[in-house]
């Protein structure tokens, strides 16, 4: 599966309308983006169920600040609408898909109900 080039028009809706979603938040300049970006294409290939997306942090500075993107490339990962993984650097293939098989087994109603409780102490 190709990845799909996220911009500010199209970014809450891919979040709204997809339940697995991964984010390299990359620049045209970055060496390590470079090199990881075969290594996302090839991993994306091996996940039909999950949406593999790209930013260009050149191209989008308000969704990289927005983000606080401080360093590149930058993974994120959102399930159900909820950043689940957010970590710089590139990784190797082997390691990304150990983390998309972490994130695919997380409970998200516990996940909801923990930042329900988080919320809900922060407002006492």
């Amino acid at each position: 599966m190709a990845t799909l080039d996220l911009n500010k028009d199209n970014f809450e809706q891919t979040i709204l309308t997809n339940d697995f979603v991964i984010i390299d938040f990359w620049a045209p300049w970055c060496g390590p983006c470079k090199g990881f970006a075969p290594v996302y294409e090839e991993v994306s290939e091996k996940y039909p169920n999950v949406l593999f997306a790209k930013i260009n942090t050149e191209e989008e500075q308000e969704l990289a600040g927005y983000f606080q993107i401080k360093s590149i490339p930058t993974l994120m990962m959102f399930r159900e609408k909820i950043i689940i993984f957010s970590q710089p650097g590139a990784l190797p293939g082997s390691t990304l898909e150990e983390i998309i098989g972490k994130a695919s087994e997380l409970d998200m109603n516990k996940i909801r109900e923990e930042i329900a409780a988080e919320e809900a102490t922060k407002q006492a």
